[in-house]
């Protein structure tokens, strides 16, 4: 369980909901926060220094910092990251011009996301065919970027733990049904 920050960042900083993101986090709540989408990359920057964020929702304007790209690739903080959603707001102006494969090639620990698929008209499976077609991933790193979302789920360790096991054992079964190996 987690609180979240979540809807129309512009005119909606994080400052004012400081105390009661500690006040989860003093409880016991995980926290993430809708970031960096149609605001810029200081709303990230707040989100995480100010509400103390374990994951930011969207959070692709920071490729506009050098600096918070690092800091998120070295301190693991996730993106959960909706190319179709975001072409379709016109945060991104296109696929082909989408930050994923960029933060994804910096180190940050990148997820890919449907966020409404209803209004968007995708689904999880569309987003991740929009990683292979568009964007040339491979089956190795579309499981990578699925054992992502496992990896940074909110699970007990152990149910985590499980799930990952599940999700490896049907990568295998599914890469010898279509006969593709993993590389190395």
């Amino acid at each position: 369980m987690a609180l979240g920050l979540g809807g129309n960042e512009v005119g909606h900083p994080p400052a004012p909901f400081a105390a009661d993101f500690a006040r989860a986090r003093d409880a016991g709540l995980h926290t993430v926060a809708h970031a960096g989408e149609t605001t810029g990359h200081q709303t990230i920057r707040d989100s995480l220094d100010l509400l103390g964020v374990e994951r930011i929702g969207h959070g692709i304007s920071a490729v506009e910092n050098s600096g918070l790209v690092e800091r998120l690739a070295r301190d693991r903080i996730p993106l959960e990251v909706c190319p179709t959603s975001n072409v379709c707001t016109g945060v991104a102006g296109s696929l082909a011009s989408h930050p994923f494969p960029d933060l994804d090639a910096a180190g940050v620990l990148v997820t890919v996301n449907s966020d409404d698929p209803p209004l968007f008209g995708t689904t999880l499976t569309d987003e991740f065919l929009v990683l292979l077609h568009e964007w040339g991933y491979d089956a190795d790193n579309l499981q990578r970027i699925a054992l992502n979302a496992v990896d940074v789920s909110f699970l007990p360790d152990s149910e985590r733990a499980d799930l990952r096991r599940i999700f490896e054992t049907e990568f295998a079964a599914l890469r010898d049904e279509l006969r593709i190996s993993l590389a190395g």
